[in-house]
């Protein structure tokens, strides 16, 4: 009996063995993203051989985050965090002492041609805002487009052997791009030269006018929290006036509280909400669906 036995056990062992060592890699192919636009752009390359940690959450700001020594211990061992980067991230010093050294953190936007915060229109004198890098470059397509490559890279750097996989899900994913930005320049298209001006709650679509050929005009600087003031406003509404704008857009996390008063004093109308960051929606191609719409919708018509 006890010789029937022996090649039983072992066959356990070696299939307990077995199972740990098809498990081990799985438990380990995680990264973490700081940023819900970063967590779908690590979708699309990673495909289904990465887990992607949403650590902020589809509906936290990315902006405001506050990293919790608790919510790290919870995810330990994971070595990639991706983040969007340009000094969008202000906890940054925070979280990098609470972190692992060997842990490895990818500014996304760190390697992309930035623009400052201070838009061509945009009269707030003296705002302390005015120089700093807009950290709001994913309003770009071709932005999003060249950071694909880099995920990509980075990934392959991390866990090489799924490389080709990688590769092949960026171009796919450029492709994709691609025609997404093509129908964006048709429906552009249809609001006259003229109407292409961009007045927003705060300054989070420069990348966008800059690309697209629309001026930009914004309430409250690169700062959502910082709200002008009476001088500023002033200043404001005499370029909305001079500029011909027709329309200001809020955005979804915003109080358009002020944005209906401007537009009652200077006699323009209320766009639809735009969507700054990702929050609210699955995907960066419904979000700038979205937007275009929107801007659309409320510029080429009468």
């Amino acid at each position: 009996m006890c010789g029937s036995l022996l090649p039983m056990k072992l066959r356990l062992i070696l299939a307990g063995y077995l199972a740990l060592s098809v498990m081990a890699p799985a438990a380990e192919l995680k990264v973490v993203s700081m940023h819900p636009l970063i967590t779908d752009l690590l979708k699309q390359v990673a495909g289904n051989k990465i887990e992607v940690i949403d650590l902020i959450g589809p509906k936290g700001d990315p902006h405001s985050f506050k990293p919790r020594t608790e919510t790290i211990a919870a995810i330990s061992g994971v070595k990639l965090y991706f983040l969007s980067g340009m000094g969008l991230e202000s906890y940054l010093p925070e979280l990098r002492s609470i972190l692992p050294a060997e842990v490895r953190m990818i500014e996304v936007g760190a390697s992309l041609p930035a623009l400052h915060g201070a838009c061509e229109h945009d009269e707030h004198e003296g705002h302390h805002h005015q120089h700093e890098l807009d950290p709001h470059w994913w309003h770009s397509v071709d932005l999003f487009r060249r950071a694909t490559t880099l995920v990509a890279d980075e990934l392959s750097k991390e866990f090489p052997e799924q490389r080709q996989e990688f590769e092949a899900n960026a171009r796919a994913y450029r492709n994709k791009l691609d025609e997404l930005e093509k129908w964006l320049k048709r429906e552009v298209l249809k609001i006259p030269k003229d109407r292409r001006k961009l007045a927003t709650a705060h300054s989070a679509f420069q990348y966008f006018c800059e690309a697209y050929g629309f001026e930009s005009y914004a309430v409250q600087g690169l700062n959502r929290e910082q709200m002008p003031g009476a001088a500023e406003l002033a200043a404001l509404m005499k370029s909305l006036k001079a500029g011909r704008v027709m329309a200001i857009f809020p955005e979804r996390e915003s109080n358009p509280k002020i944005l209906k008063s401007l537009t009652l004093d200077a006699g323009l109308k209320l766009g639809g909400e735009l969507i700054a960051d990702g929050r609210g929606v699955v995907s960066y191609e419904e979000m700038m669906r979205s937007n275009v719409t929107t801007i659309v919708s409320a510029l080429s018509a009468e």
